[in-house]
């Protein structure tokens, strides 16, 4: 099981450019498989969408794994986890239909809530993408 997170959770610290010091938010149906393998990587500033507290713009990554469910409901999921962001925060989305249709809509969904997408991959079984807020500051790199 961690070995398959693992492949998941590559590519999306890759997209995300973060580091070990970054406060993370993990969202989605496999978000406590994540935050364990984050863990293990030791990325110990982790929370899931149960355990982070208040909006208050206080992550600096959210990393989203959405499988099998509508774009309507990550819409509904991302309405609400942007507000956890901070504005110079980076959100990857994995996504497990690369159809067209789908990543037009999310490309939508994610200008409407003000932000830009920077790059996508083709992912084993899906798609990530990594977005920043338009007007937001160039996040620091740690190396």
């Amino acid at each position: 099981m961690a070995d398959s997170h693992g492949r998941i959770v590559g590519p999306l610290i890759e997209l995300a450019r973060c580091s070990k010091f970054h406060r993370i938010i993990v969202a989605g149906s496999k978000g406590t498989e994540l935050m364990s393998e984050l863990y293990l990587r030791g990325y110990v500033r982790v929370a899931t969408t149960a355990t982070c507290g208040s909006p208050r713009g206080q992550y600096d990554v959210a990393l989203v794994g959405w499988q099998g469910r509508s774009i309507k409901a990550l819409e509904t999921t991302l309405d609400w986890l942007v507000h956890f962001l901070a504005s110079s925060a980076v959100l990857v989305i994995r996504i497990d239909t690369p159809e067209r249709t789908t990543n037009r809509q999310l490309e939508s969904i994610l200008e409407r809530l003000g932000f830009h997408v920077e790059v996508g991959i083709l992912c084993e079984h899906g798609l990530a993408i990594s977005a920043r807020r338009r007007d937001a500051p160039a996040m620091a790199v740690a190396a």
